[in-house]
């Protein structure tokens, strides 16, 4: 199945397997995203950390958050370091997408023994004007 930058969101998933491969699964997130910012700029992926992005509330912008990565300008990528993801994180990760009005989205576990990861997709999106 091809899914909205598929080619992108799979070089993402690369990238996570070759830190949770190399790391494990026994650290913190900020190691975590430490590492996968190192294999970002290995692998020449477009990427900002803890980019602040503004959050919307019927088209106004009310606030900011920091995500943990900004990929390319498109897509949002969390990071979770949790023995196993719930559907609360899941959750999290879908409201954070809408709040963000970005149309794609990653959800990235490596707390487990094997790597997780949801594609997350914004059904509310709304292109901005001159945008």
């Amino acid at each position: 199945m091809e899914y909205k930058y598929s080619e992108i969101t799979e070089k993402i998933i690369k990238a996570c397997m070759t830190v949770h491969g190399a790391l494990g699964n026994g650290f913190q997130e900020i190691i975590c995203q430490r590492a996968l910012a190192i294999e970002f700029e290995l692998m020449g992926i477009d990427f900002k950390k803890e980019a602040s992005v503004q959050i919307y509330y019927r088209d106004k912008l009310i606030g900011d958050r920091r995500v943990d990565f900004l990929v390319e300008g498109k897509i949002t990528v969390e990071i979770k370091a949790l023995s196993k993801l719930e559907n609360s994180h899941l959750n999290q990760g879908l409201n954070y997408l809408e709040a963000y009005n970005f149309e794609v989205g990653m959800l990235i576990n490596f707390g487990a023994g094997s790597l997780e990861w949801k594609r997350l997709f914004n059904k509310k999106y709304k292109p901005l004007p001159g945008a």
